[in-house]
Formats: C-alpha cells, structure tokens, sequence
C-alpha cells in the first residue's frame, strides 16, 4: 500500500515537472505592475536584489522610510532577472555591467539612465592576514599603474578575453615557496567568488571566467604564487574567508562600515555604478521568440553545459551513496543502544549520549548542521567537500534511521532474545542473527522513505561550494537566465532516482518476505 502511494505522489509529481517544462514554452511573464522611468518613482515599488549586496543594503534603507517600498532578495542575480520578467518584482538593482550580460540575453530589459548609487569593488582578507592584504595592495598598485586592470575591465565590456599579464622580472618572486610561506598560504592563494555575476565572475566552457578571475590571476602573478578560485554563494563569501576556506573574496564586493566590522579590505579596484532595471513598456512576452527546442539547445547542448548536471549528477549520487552507509552503520549502533537500555534497563551514559545526539540532529537544521561542520569542525582543515557532505547527511540522517530500527527492533518479541541466550549465542550475536534481520525487515518501507528524504536534502550542498545537481541547474541558469528549463530537468532527474530507489526497496521487502510462507 506505501510503496502504490508513493507511486502514485510520483507519476503526479512527473506529470507537473513535465507541465511546467511545456509551460516554459509558453508565457513567463507579464508587464510589470508599475512602470518606472526615474529613481523617484521607487517609492512604492517592489525592488529585486541579490542577497547580502551593496544593492540590497541601499534597497533595504528604502524600504526602511515605509512608503510602501517593498525589497524582494535573491541568492542570484539571475533569479531576480527572472522574477522581472515574469512582474512578481518591478524593477532590480544591480551594478551597472552585470545588468547590461542581462540586457544582453533579454532584450525587453531596458536600464534606466539615472544613477541609483556610486560605489567601488575591493578584496576581502581577514583582519589577522594583513601580510597578505598589504601584498595584495601593492600587486593592485602596480597592475593599476601597467593599465592592466583598465585592459581587463574593456575587452571583457566589450565581449573580448583579457590577456594574461606578464609581469616584471623585478615584481615577481623568484621562490615559490618562499612566496607561500611568507603570505600564510598553504598551497595557493585561493580566491573565493560567487560565479553568477556576469562579466565579473561567471561560467564559460566550464571554467569560471570574468573580470575578478583575470584580476585575481594578476595578482597570483605579481606575487608569484598560482591562483586557485572557489565557487560558492555570495554571502557564504565573507565566512568562507573568515573560517580560513578562502584567503580572499573577490566577487564585486563593496566595502562597507558593517562589513568592516567583521573583514579586512583592500585598495578598491574597480569603480561601479548602481542602476536601475526594467521592462520596457511595449515588452513582449518573455519566451514567445523561442520554442522548446530553443530553450533546450541553450541550456543543455551550447558550449556542453549538459555537463554541469553530469557533474552534480556524479557528486549527489556518490555523496548520497556513502551518506546512507554511514547512517546505517551509526543509526544501529544508536538503536542498539537504545532498545538495550529500554527492556534491559544499564548502559545509562550511552543511553543519556544518544539521546543528546538524537535531539540535537532532529532538532536543528540540516542545512545549520551543514555549514557548521564544514565552517566550524572543519575550519582549520583542507578537507575535501564531497567528504565534509558526506559526513553532514550522514550524521542528520543517522538520527533519524536510529529511531525507525528502535522501532523495529522493540517489534521483535523479546522471546526471541531469550530463545537465542538459551542456545549459548551471546548477546550480541543474537541481535546480530535474530533480531536486527527481522527489525530490518518490519521497517523497511520507513527506511526506503528516510533514504529518499537523505536524497533530496544533498541539493543544499551548493552552500559550501559544491557542484551538485541542484547546483548544477543553478550555474545553467546564471547562464542562460532561464529558469524552468533547467529546474524541470534536474526535477525529472530527482524523480528517475526516487523510484529507482522505490523499486529497489520493494524489490528487497518482497525478497524478504519470503520467508514468511
């Protein structure tokens, strides 16, 4: 009956990813519901942002007057574009080149011609790094002073590639390592960045390119170490570096008196401006000038980007593998331990220890759990991502599991560990042959459900960085800026694993009932 249920939630659940696919086809959009023409008529507006920047701190300050003005915040800039697009948001705020990458792909947005702020782009260090803040001041200085940065800045406005800078043989250091020890870095001089912000950092060929990545990689060469650049979510920057991640953040970041306050800056290395966008009054329809077949050849087929969900595919699928190994293995134990202390009464301190564990992993977060393991646990360590997931999921899920084998295990008659003491087994052999494999077997279909749930929360490992298949869709759509393309395949593909995953667990429970006749 369980296992007809969650076939039935499936075949719906495809049946409206394959809905909002075809939709995508069709409108995305209306027009805006107020037109805007002047940085006065924000008053009232909704504004769209990208979460923790300087336009969303200016937003909010408008917001704050209460005219009326509302600010809705995105974790990407192209999310926002397509919020516009659709009129759930009227206008965006953004600095002015990454607003004409979006003009560029849409055409009925149009940028307003007044000014919404001024501001300047610097690097963040951590305040206790300032060897390595005063080196990356004097590579700024003398890449300012070549042109260098002006070079980089105009081929990549004007759609060129900037070229590598050659440094003087007098500004580069002639011992590498040398050149690491003095600076505090271990291997390289890692720069972290929030690849959707195009030109400044987006992908290409499945490389991250941009404006920052060619500054950051003339730095590397003043300094004469390599240049090493980490993807990972705007405002998980700032932490990356203070928890020791990152050596720096460079992703159109703003110096301001409240980041100040937590991270050092350098000299500034690029002037900007903030700007208004809209849709234009006479704005067709977003989509109608391309089919299905269109969308689809831009999202998955141009430049490979098929690839990108290839790569999240491979990572959710390994992480997921050994997540689910590891919460057996610990949720036993944990049960164990548990239904022990409950018939047998003893074990009192481990008992009291699982407990706290039980309490702490169910109640807070996964995605809490997540970060704190790999920012705080893992804050000193160079340990690999896929891992630090590893270890995240598997220590969530493993709470959970505990209590579903308790369960089973409290279903097996208690005759039955008697009848095995009777037969000179000991008491961990006849959990090992007798009780666990029936407990296994009564809750089954709830560890296939808790199994399937481990599945659809890795789609949150993008918050430190890693490439999974959310993730995957998500630099698809930094891209491209279409959203439903790209979320209604990963949807489908989530869906695929789901009830492979289903058919295996009843496939097991059919094979184990068996022995039952």
């Amino acid at each position: 009956m369980i296992y007809n249920r969650l076939k039935r939630f499936s075949l719906s659940t495809l049946v409206i990813a394959v809905c909002l696919l075809l939709s995508s086809c069709g409108s995305d959009s209306s027009d805006a519901k107020k037109q805007l023409k002047t940085k006065a008529d924000l008053q009232g507006a909704v504004i769209g942002v990208q979460l923790g920047t300087t336009s969303d701190g200016l937003a909010t300050e408008l917001e704050k007057k209460g005219d009326g003005t509302k600010v809705e915040r995105f974790n990407k800039g192209a999310d926002a574009i397509q919020a516009l697009l659709q009129g759930k948001i009227d206008c965006m705020v953004t600095d002015e080149a990454p607003a004409k990458a979006f003009q560029r792909v849409n055409p009925s947005l149009r940028i307003l011609p007044e000014t919404f702020d001024a501001s300047s782009f610097a690097i963040c260090v951590a305040k206790d790094h300032a060897e390595l803040q005063q080196s990356i001041n004097h590579a700024i200085r003398i890449l300012k002073a070549n042109g260098v940065i002006d070079s980089i800045v105009n081929r990549h406005l004007e759609r060129g590639i900037a070229v590598a800078y050659t440094p003087k043989a007098s500004d580069v250091k002639k011992n590498v390592p040398e050149a690491l020890q003095k600076l505090g870095l271990k291997k390289s001089l890692r720069f972290a960045t929030n690849a959707t912000f195009e030109p400044f950092e987006y992908y290409q060929d499945g490389k991250i390119v941009g404006i920052d990545v060619d500054v950051a990689n003339a730095i590397g060469d003043v300094l004469g170490v390599d240049v090493e650049i980490l993807d990972m979510e705007f405002d998980a920057i700032i932490t990356s570096v203070q928890a020791g991640k990152a050596d720096a953040g460079i992703a159109g970041i703003t110096v301001t008196p409240e980041r100040e306050k937590n991270i050092g800056f350098t000299d500034s290395y690029a002037d900007v401006r903030q700007v208004i966008m809209v849709n234009s009054e006479n704005a067709e329809v977003a989509g109608t000038q391309h089919g299905f077949l269109d969308k689809f050849k831009s999202c998955f087929i141009d430049d490979n980007r098929y690839e990108y969900l290839l790569q999240g595919l491979g990572n959710t699928l390994i992480i997921t593998f050994f997540a689910i190994i590891l919460s057996v293995i610990l949720g036993t134990l944990i049960a164990i331990i548990r239904a022990r202390h409950e018939r047998r009464g003893g074990w009192r301190i481990p008992n009291m220890l699982c407990q706290l564990y039980l309490t702490i992993m169910r109640g807070t977060p996964t995605m809490v759990q997540l970060l704190i393991i790999y920012y705080v646990v893992f804050a000193s360590a160079d340990v690999n991502k896929i891992l630090v997931a590893v270890i995240a999921f598997g220590l969530n899920s493993a709470a959970y599991i505990a209590e579903v084998i308790r369960s089973g295990i409290m279903s097996v008659d208690e005759g039955q560990m008697e009848a095995g003491r009777s037969l000179g087994l000991s008491y961990g052999k006849t959990m090992r042959l007798i009780i666990l494999p029936q407990a296994f077997k009564n809750v089954l279909p709830a560890m296939g459900n808790e199994l399937i749930t481990l599945l659809k929360e890795t789609s949150i490992s993008g918050y430190i960085g890693l490439v999974d298949l959310t993730k995957g869709s998500d630099i698809i759509r930094s891209i491209t800026y279409e959203a439903m393309m790209p979320l209604g395949v990963v949807a489908c593909l989530y869906l695929i694993i789901v009830l492979g995953l289903n058919a295996g667990v009843r496939k097991l429970e059919k094979r184990l009932r068996k022995s039952e006749r």
